[in-house]
């Protein structure tokens, strides 16, 4: 049963059309549809009937009602693909896009975006081209391969490569290198897709060149040495190298492929960061086909990229497969762009921005997060403790798994609401902002935020402040800490 108070009151809600006239909602319905505007209110109203049957709430001012709306209609204009602040710290991060693109990279996709291109067409002949042709020479100068080609992703052109070479005959792989990454990526199931029929051999931490070679006979088509992705065997270990096996191939007419993953084209071992191969090197070492993606150390778009000996990447441009993979021209304009900073070491390491945050030196971070800090620090009310630390990085998409980059965050420890609730209104706010929580503090790197970010971030902070205790203060609700939780960056 109903009692005469919360009859009252529902009998006091705001009707629909008295919202839709209040100011707020009269300008709202210059930039959207009416229906969409009359569907918030509906939903406002709705939302505040059930509060009052519940026995939580009293009548909401009109103000109130027609600001739910605006907020509800707001959130229903804004673009689900949308930039977000990467406070996490992980440099490639799959769920967050992995890698930014370089200013140049960013103009050049609008150019080609804004019109036609020459997509494939020669425009020195007039007549038909390849759409490879447009990054092929900026591969080969950039990797020494004699060709190449672009898919959409790594796993495609894994999958090309087995596929076209290998389809209905033997691929020998170390099992030390049959992992599965994100997405729940297998090599071994990819492998079955192909048509291609896995051979193991060696075992989980050691696998020898004679491991290999006992078992070629004459339905193999190819040695595979996989890229062991976010997955590293350390201490009594041991695999051939890539040269031992070009040899080993050479020796039995057969293929060597190598599905290198994160794509390095040159050395950052030189900066004291991980192990990673180029791709130079590893077709300087006989590797007949090399694949790795162009969104991950290369600092590109998404891409999966091929290079290697000539009549071999021939093969798989003409495979039927190969049009059901191909990318799209602002991907190609993202890619060339990105490569041709590549031709400049230096300007590759200043521009590309996936190289740029690796690079990052720790008084410069410092520097950074002690700024953040002091913008937020007032509007934090002393409900919020915030205090820079030393922490670290790490690179994330699966590369360099083991590397950890010195850095610095700004911690937020909240005294009224709990690491959840902060870690919540951060990355429900505009714009959106990912943290991690770390035991019952939200954690804010700075090594992912851009220079131009930092104000951005700090309003978005202050934002969320506020929202926190707009919430706290709505009638009929219990101020306090919120439930505390995790999250998983």
């Amino acid at each position: 049963m109903i009692d005469e108070t919360r009859r009252e009151r529902l009998r006091q809600l705001p009707a629909v059309h008295r919202i839709l006239s209040h100011p707020v909602c009269a300008d709202l319905q210059r930039r959207a549809p009416r229906e969409l505007v009359a569907e918030g209110a509906s939903r406002a109203v709705a939302r505040h009937r059930e509060r009052i049957l519940a026995g939580v709430a009293s009548v909401p001012e009109l103000e109130e009602l027609a600001r739910e709306t605006a907020e509800w209609v707001e959130s229903k204009l804004r673009p689900h693909l949308r930039p977000v602040i990467n406070a996490t710290g992980v440099v490639l991060h799959t769920n967050l896009g992995r890698a930014p693109l370089a200013e140049s990279a960013v103009e050049q996709v609008v150019r080609v975006a804004r019109g036609y291109s020459n997509l494939e067409l020669r425009l020195e002949t007039g007549k038909r081209g390849s759409r490879h042709e447009h990054v092929e020479d900026l591969l080969c100068r950039l990797t020494g391969a004699e060709a190449a080609m672009v898919v959409n992703n790594n796993a495609a052109a894994v999958l090309l490569v087995l596929r076209t070479l290998a389809s209905g005959r033997n691929v020998i792989v170390s099992r030390g290198e049959l992992v599965e990454i994100g997405g729940s990526f297998r090599v071994s199931e990819v492998m079955a897709e192909s048509g291609a029929r896995l051979v193991e051999v060696g075992t989980t931490n050691k696998t020898h060149d004679y491991d290999y070679e006992r078992a070629i006979d004459g339905e193999t088509a190819m040695i595979m040495r996989t890229h062991t992705s976010n997955f590293r065997i350390v201490g009594f270990t041991s695999r051939p190298s890539r040269e031992e096996l070009a040899a080993l191939c050479r020796k039995h007419s057969l293929l060597l492929y190598e599905d290198l993953g994160s794509g390095v084209l040159f050395d950052i071992r030189k900066w004291g960061i991980g192990d990673e191969p180029t791709v130079r090197e590893c077709v300087a070492a006989g590797v007949d086909v090399v694949s790795f993606s162009g969104d991950k150390l290369l600092g590109g778009a998404q891409a999966g990229i091929v290079v290697g000996k000539k009549n071999v990447v021939e093969k798989l441009k003409k495979h039927q497969l190969a049009r059901a993979l191909r990318v799209d021209k602002l991907t190609l304009a993202a890619l060339e762009a990105t490569l041709r900073l590549y031709l400049d070491e230096e300007r590759a390491a200043r521009e590309i921005p996936v190289l740029w945050m690796l690079r990052r030196r720790p008084e410069e971070l410092k520097t950074a997060a002690e700024r953040l800090a002091a913008a937020i620090r007032p509007a934090s009310g002393g409900e919020v403790a915030v205090r820079v630390t030393p922490d670290v990085s790490q690179v994330g998409g699966g590369s360099l798994p083991a590397v950890e980059l010195p850095t610095y965050t700004v911690v937020l420890e909240g005294r009224r609401w709990g690491a959840a609730a902060l870690e919540t209104a951060l990355r429900t706010g505009e714009p959106p902002i990912m943290g991690r929580i770390h035991r019952e503090e939200v954690r804010l790197d700075v090594r992912t935020i851009f220079p131009h970010e930092l104000e951005l971030c700090a309003e978005g902070i202050r934002r969320a402040f506020e929202q926190l205790r707009s919430r706290s203060r709505q009638p009929g609700e219990a101020d306090g800490p919120v439930q505390q939780g995790r999250v998983r960056v």
